[in-house]
């Protein structure tokens, strides 16, 4: 008998699919103050599965009492609640539920849209206080009117559908997504500068990246159409709160509505709170009744199947296969995406894939192989977690072809994975990996530089012309900058050389701006595996 515990209030659907199975205890336990991990590692010991949202944190403290945990179900997309890396490495399996809420935070973001086109909730405040402030709240037609979506994702879509059929012209900005897919939509991609210039309203579906962090500031605010109005439901440090609250005083915004926050409750003192033209919402998107029980009748179907039959489905951190597949193929899953999570770190936009399986790899089980390394590609474009189930349709949904290759080939290794970005030519378009010794990943080959690298932690990726001096002007430079090597690979052909560094902490910008600056330096990339 297995034991489960669910908690934060989930839908009372989840208990009835586990406890149907005869075969798994469920204890609901609904106090926040077992919320805290201090207080969760005090009964997590006796369950086999954990059931949250997002007011349970999971991290070491948990995982290091949890002697009999096989799998954490976060009922929901986000598993910012969940050490993902720690249950890993204790060989917790972490599931979420993606798609469960993706047409309710859509959603969301139109009732938003309406609201502030229309001045709805100034207007029932009006009415509330005793006013009658008709010509006040004299509000715009959104029909006709151009609609801009940053980030043409799961949500970014339902907004647009949505929006088509509110007979509004709809226009998107997301270098991952192709003109094919966005035309299936009826959706005009165009440039982030054009979308500032053309659209009246503007929906924000963008991940929580470095990138993407502030996006939405004082120059890019000043680049928008004068009167355009910004609706935010995804990320709340997207938005640069005073600069948009000036953009708003100087008349240049219209108005803005937003679900979310940088810090989550903001702060009751902050003047952008009192503004007139602004309405917010305490982070809705995926608050309704319909969207609750899809999440827990998924995360409680995914517990079922893995506690009882080893079936892993919708993993952030392992692909769906039994356990004796795993296995076999856990080296290569690991090398694969790794290998593919260094290409996508050094490219700026989409391009095709091929996977070639040679040797030894072809007798393996190669699906989730190519799945682990989609999520490590991917997972350089979004902050939302890709897993080996859905890498390869959220491939397809970017409009990236993927092409598998199965050769009984050797060469000069027993088996080899190699990955091909078809099309790329500003730099090596191709990685090959290996297995020595039946568990140490290897980098062999880099662009058509032969090497033997390690691909773990932080690295530094330098190509040069092969002259002298260039290994000892590197290694002084970090030096200078109290960054340790751990390893040092070097691959030459012709005049050409390819360099791999593994380093003990990571360099920031003005190292690497330093690195670039050396003589007979060609390019300089840093990436963290």
């Amino acid at each position: 008998m297995f034991k489960v515990m669910i908690r934060d209030n989930m839908s009372p659907v989840a208990r009835e699919i586990l406890e149907a199975t005869g075969k798994i205890e469920v204890v609901e336990d609904f106090d926040k103050a077992t919320n805290a991990p201090e207080r969760l590692a005090e009964i997590i010991g006796d369950y086999h599965g954990l059931a949250l949202r997002s007011g349970t944190k999971v991290d070491e403290t948990v995982l290091a009492a949890a002697g009999n945990l096989k799998a954490i179900g976060r009922a929901g997309i986000g598993v910012d609640n969940i050490d993902v890396k720690a249950a890993t490495d204790k060989g917790v399996v972490v599931m979420n539920a993606p798609g469960g809420n993706t047409v309710t935070t859509g959603e969301h973001a139109i009732s938003l849209l309406l609201a502030l086109a229309r001045n709805i909730p100034q207007g029932t405040m009006s009415l509330k206080d005793g006013r009658w402030d008709k010509k006040l709240l004299t509000g715009v037609e959104i029909t006709g009117k151009t609609l801009g979506i940053m980030g043409l994702g799961n949500i970014g879509r339902v907004v647009a559908t949505l929006a088509r059929g509110l007979r509004m012209r709809v226009i998107a900005a997301d270098p991952f997504v192709s003109p094919e897919a966005a035309e299936a939509l009826h959706v005009e991609m165009v440039s982030r500068e054009e979308l500032y210039q053309q659209a009246d309203f503007i929906s924000l579906h963008v991940p929580r990246l470095k990138e993407t962090v502030n996006m939405i500031n004082a120059e890019t605010l000043a680049k928008m159409k004068p009167g355009v109005r910004l609706v935010n439901c995804a990320r709340g440090e997207v938005v640069d709160l005073d600069a948009l609250y000036d953009a708003l005083e100087s008349g240049h915004v219209a108005g803005a509505a937003l679900d979310v926050f940088p810090t989550e409750p903001p702060d009751p003192n902050m003047p952008l709170l009192k503004h007139p033209r602004v309405i917010f919402t305490p982070h809705l998107g995926a608050s309704t009744g319909e969207a609750q029980v899809k999440v827990a009748e998924m995360i409680a179907n995914q517990l079922a199947s893995y506690l009882l039959n080893d079936v892993i489905v919708n993993a952030v951190n392992f692909p769906s296969v039994s356990r004796e597949v795993m296995d076999r193929i856990r080296p290569y899953l690991n090398l694969a995406e790794k290998m593919g999570a260094l290409m996508g770190q050094l490219m700026s936009r989409v391009y095709d894939i091929t996977l070639i399986y040679s040797g030894d790899v072809s007798d393996l089980e190669t699906r989730p192989l190519t799945h682990a390394a989609l999520k490590g590609f991917l997972g350089s474009f979004t902050d939302k977690p890709v897993n080996y189930v859905n890498a390869r349709a959220i491939a397809k949904a970017k409009g990236i072809k993927v092409k598998e290759v199965l050769s009984k080939d050797r060469t000069d290794y027993a088996g080899t994975l190699r990955i091909r970005l078809e099309g790329y030519e500003d730099g090596p378009n191709e990685i090959w990996g290996t297995i020595f010794g039946e568990k140490h990943p290897r980098i062999v080959r880099f662009g058509k530089i032969y090497m033997d690298a390690i691909p773990e932690g932080h690295m530094i990726i330098l190509q040069n012309i092969d002259q002298p001096g260039v290994i000892g002007n590197v290694g002084t430079m970090l030096g200078e900058h109290d960054i340790n090597i751990g390893r040092f690979q070097l691959g030459r052909l012709g005049d050409r050389a390819t360099c791999m560094v593994n380093i003990d902490t990571p360099a920031d910008e003005s190292t690497i701006s330093d690195l670039k600056a050396l003589p007979h330096m060609i390019s300089v990339e840093q990436v963290h595996l």
